[in-house]
């Protein structure tokens, strides 16, 4: 049994901010855990601009933004492991894992952090009637094959789901030479970032079609086409608006989940709402020293902002090991359903907490409201809100004096 004071699993962008902010705070035995052949996680995929606007004030690519940290980690002395696969975590900290030079292999920690990232929706969980063809991916999988193989997944595509993923191949696709005929989103309102609407469908002319569906899929070998229908306002589709579209190809952005089965048997509580765990201000779930951010917590539209919790997770798993603890305090975060979740779910420590949300609809106009019982402690006008794209307030230390439950609310005008 090996004895490390932290372990990091995953070596994606939120496992490598932590351990950079964990070695900075003063911890030197850690460990960064990773299944892939490199640090980077998704970001190897990811060739697009976009990355680091917030982060470093300019436009990076997906690998340019993960080798900043990869060089870091590597200019720290931050040891590492690839190509090894966590096979369990236990309450009391205990890693087990896997690779090809060491065999099954054990880990005492002292503290855990949980940066496994997520993974994409499956078409079984769709539940679309049709056959089986091939031709049919999620936009990840085409992004891998397209960006890291060089292979064209097909000629005529559609894409069901308007995740920024989606949104992305839909123009990464038309580069490629491929025709994207339509981006079909069930919901009224699109999942993606506005910024990437604009530039991946509105500057190629690709249709966006709310409100709409596949509901059948044709093809025996090999996709054959698709066929598409409106839905109504409970999502059903109406059959007289039914459309055939000839594809060769479906790629399926149809939402993204945390990937919490290791979570599960350390029995850290997962959140409903985001799939992920339940946190303090910390990012420490309900078990003492497990720490979880980024993806596996929920899923974030800028990887900025992963970097940015995955530094408050290191900070806060340092302070654990080293027996800092400030004044506790509890208080318990709600949200009213227009307002789906914030993270963090509780605040356990005096002083300032910025609170992430993302509310549950397109809302104009609306006010957020922090309730304290009847009285409003902070208000704060949004011109416009989407779920799409993640909110945040900070709460100063002040209002948490004597506070035991606090409710994130949303007015609409």
């Amino acid at each position: 049994m090996k004895h490390i004071d932290l372990v990091i699993i995953g070596g994606g962008p939120a496992g490598m901010s932590a351990a950079i902010a964990a070695y900075e705070s003063g911890i030197r035995n850690l460990l960064i855990l990773e299944r892939d052949t490199h640090l980077g996680g998704i970001l190897q995929q990811c060739i697009h601009n976009g990355f680091g606007l917030h982060r470093f004030g300019e436009e990076l690519t997906g690998p340019e933004y993960a080798w900043r940290y990869e060089a870091r980690v590597r200019e720290l002395g931050i040891p590492y492991k690839l190509g090894t696969m966590v096979l369990d975590i236990t309450p009391d900290k205990v890693v087990t894992a896997t690779n090809s030079e060491e065999g099954i292999f054990q880990i005492q920690a002292k503290a855990v952090i949980l940066a496994m990232g997520c993974r994409e929706r499956a078409k079984g969980a769709l539940n679309i009637a049709g056959s089986r063809p091939a031709g049919i991916y999620s936009a990840g999988t085409a992004q891998k094959y397209v960006n890291l193989k060089g292979y064209l997944p097909g000629k005529n595509v559609v894409i069901l789901g308007s995740g920024d993923i989606g949104l992305i191949m839909a123009r990464r696709m038309t580069l490629e030479g491929a025709k994207v005929h339509a981006v079909c989103e069930l919901m009224p309102y699109s999942g993606g970032l506005a910024r990437n609407i604009e530039q991946c469908l509105n500057d190629f002319g690709i249709p966006l079609r709310l409100s709409h569906t596949v509901v059948d899929i044709h093809g025996k070998e090999r996709l054959e086409g698709v066929t598409i229908a409106k839905v109504d306002e409970n999502r059903r589709p109406i059959p007289e608006t039914r459309e055939y579209i000839p594809c060769d190809t479906l790629l399926l952005s149809v939402g993204l989940i945390p990937e919490n089965e290791l979570s599960k048997t350390a029995s850290v509580s997962l959140d409903r709402i985001t799939g992920g765990a339940s946190v303090d201000q910390g990012r420490c779930t309900d078990v003492e020293g497990i720490y979880a951010c980024g993806n596996v917590l929920h899923v974030h539209d800028l990887v900025d902002y992963v970097s940015e919790e995955a530094e408050i997770a290191g900070k806060s798993a340092a302070a654990y090991i080293k027996g800092e603890t400030g004044e506790r305090i509890n208080v318990t975060l709600r949200t009213d359903g227009k307002i789906r979740y914030t993270v963090p779910q509780r605040i356990t420590q005096k002083g300032d907490v910025t609170v992430f949300f993302r509310v549950a609809d397109v809302y104009r106009n609306a006010t957020v409201k922090v309730k304290n019982g009847d009285a409003v402690v902070l208000s704060r006008k949004k011109v416009k809100m989407a779920p799409g794209e993640m909110e945040s307030l900070t709460l100063k230390a002040s209002l948490l004096e004597g506070v035991s439950e606090l409710l994130f609310a949303l007015e609409v005008e």
